[in-house]
């Protein structure tokens, strides 16, 4: 198994603009890279992480920091909520590493990657498995999902050969599944012809991006004036969703919609903390899980926290799926 390397650590800290004493959370603790980094920095941590290993893996930095680090089992989206039952609001900054984490990736028994053989489960916290849902789903909800989530062109391709397969014999392992995407995809491609499907799969079963938007709008209530908001994504689809999300509160986006534009433009409630940052050459050749990941962040003004509804969700482009009973039903 490899060892754990924080992505783009060195502008996270930049960013994070640690003084001694602030309260940082740590969004997605995995194997406390960014949270040590914190902590060494003088910061007491807050660190969510919904995948229970993860918090029992913490459990010597919790020993090596004692009082200063605190760690939850729960979703990032639910930041709000458990931050004020404990009364740990404010923070002074709140940073987000999105996607999979390279712990999940190399533990075959979890099931997230094809390069193991594994049982299909792919789940980071509570939930049903991904073979429940390629055992159980309607062809064109399986289709809906490698398409919008993992961007497949070929996605109802797959999912007509994923319901032949089943009929034979259950889908229960990654092997199985891969070996389907390469029957009806081919080898031909850069990336393997499973990678797409995996993702859409992955995303979809975990409700990943939901909880992005979710921790997006949870972070602006918790950050005080001057908090720092830093993501990192590693794919298009979180990307664009952070980078709009950061543009309609930084009051660059215009705000409204075509159909009920907004009279009186809102204050912006974070003004951008620079353009999006990119990991160095040598950072990839050390790390190369790091080669598509990309940085935003921005800084909390004094404005009272926006209201989201849907037609202002929307415009964040985000997959309609997210906001679908079949996610709810599966997530």
């Amino acid at each position: 198994m490899s060892a754990h390397i924080p992505v783009l650590l060195d502008p996270v800290l930049a960013a994070a603009k640690i003084s001694h004493g602030e309260r940082i959370v740590d969004g997605t603790f995995g194997a406390g890279g960014y949270s040590r980094a914190f902590l060494e920095a003088g910061a007491d941590v807050i660190g969510f992480d919904r995948d229970p290993t993860a918090i029992a893996g913490g459990q010597k930095l919790l020993a090596e920091f004692p009082g200063r680090l605190t760690l939850i089992e729960a979703p990032f989206d639910q930041l709000e909520e458990e931050l004020n039952a404990r009364g740990l609001g404010p923070v002074d900054a709140a940073v987000f590493d999105f996607g999979v984490s390279s712990m999940q990736l190399d533990q075959p028994e979890r099931g997230f990657s094809f390069r193991f053989d594994g049982p299909l489960d792919m789940r980071m916290g509570e939930g049903r498995p991904v073979s429940d849902f390629v055992n159980q789903a309607d062809e064109a909800d399986i289709a809906d999902v490698i398409y919008q989530y993992g961007e497949e062109r070929k996605s109802r391709h797959l999912a007509r050969a994923i319901m032949k397969a089943r009929e034979e014999a259950p889908i229960e392992t990654t092997a199985q599944l891969a070996a389907i995407a390469e029957k009806v995809l081919g080898t031909r491609e850069k990336i393997h012809p499973a990678t797409r499907m995996f993702q859409g799969l992955r995303i979809f079963i975990n409700d990943e991006l939901g909880q992005i938007v979710r921790a997006l709008i949870a972070a602006e209530k918790v950050l005080k004036e001057g908090g720092r908001l830093i993501a990192v994504s590693f794919h298009s689809l979180e990307d664009r969703i952070v980078k709009r999300f950061l543009a309609d509160v930084a009051g660059r986006s215009g705000g409204g919609s075509r159909h009920a534009p907004m009279a009186v433009p809102e204050a912006p409630t974070f003004t951008l903390a620079g353009k999006a940052v990119e990991p160095s050459a040598d950072e990839m050749a050390a790390n190369p899980r790091a080669r598509s990941a990309r940085l935003r962040a921005a800084i909390r003004t004094g404005e009272p926290a926006r209201a989201w509804d849907h037609a202002r969700l929307s415009g964040l482009g985000i997959p309609p799926m997210v906001f679908s009973p079949l996610q709810s039903d599966w997530a």
